[in-house]
């Protein structure tokens, strides 16, 4: 069986522009300490292309660029998690539709699982506070030791931790780097339109589907077919 007909058992999602939409909250969170070093602040719009890297790649391009250098890039990064800490939840809120999928995907018995390149606490706090009523097998944010996506290294932890090969995975994303992550790991992968990245860059890194709605990820292949969401 080719890995393109291997039925999908489990769907690993991206946080942060796939499942919720935090670029209030995260924007917000960086203007405040730009602003504390009386630099300029951006538009929330802006950090569409400042988040997905990690913390510090997101401080760093906020920052002015004679300004990224590393003592305050780590002062920056250890002020984030003062200031995020306080507004994560204010404004940030499941995209609409997303919810329905989920328990579409779940009367289906497929496994769910969240990679995150947030930092591995928040990734938690934002998971147990706004998807609690659903049940994700592993839920990884960024962490000591372990590279960021798009290297498939926790990718392939989550699939190995759920006794699932990667042909049986799909990964979900709004971003190049979720694209690279599924295609690294061997995964299947699906882009996301409603999220940070435009959809011509989404489509030119190729993924095995692009959609525009949360519902149309139910059109894959899963071992047991979800039923549509009305």
């Amino acid at each position: 069986m080719s890995p393109s007909a291997t039925p999908i058992r489990a769907s690993i999602f991206d946080l942060d522009g796939t499942l919720l939409d935090s670029l209030a909250d995260l924007a917000d969170s960086v203007n405040l300490i730009l602003a504390s070093y009386s630099f300029p602040t951006h538009p929330r719009e802006a950090y569409r292309d400042f988040i997905g890297d990690g913390v510090r790649s997101l401080c760093a391009r906020a920052l002015p660029a004679e300004s990224r250098h590393a003592a305050l890039l780590d002062a920056a990064v250890a002020r984030f998690q003062e200031v995020y800490a306080d507004r994560w939840n204010r404004l940030s809120r499941p995209y609409d539709g997303i919810t329905a999928v989920l328990d579409q995907l779940t009367s289906a018995g497929v496994q769910l699982a969240v990679l995150s390149n947030k930092p591995h606490a928040f990734t938690v706090a934002c998971m147990e506070h706004f998807f609690a009523a659903w049940r994700f097998d592993l839920i990884l944010g960024q962490r000591e030791g372990v590279p960021r996506k798009p290297d498939a290294a926790a990718a392939l932890q989550i699939a190995a931790q759920l006794g699932r090969r990667a042909q049986e995975c799909v990964f979900v994303g709004d971003s190049v780097i979720d694209v690279a992550t599924g295609k690294n790991a061997g995964m299947r992968t699906v882009a996301v339109s409603w999220g940070f990245r435009p959809r011509q860059e989404l489509f030119s890194a190729e993924p095995d589907l692009l959609i525009d709605r949360p519902s149309d990820l139910l059109q894959l292949p899963f071992a047991s077919r979800p039923g549509p969401v009305t």
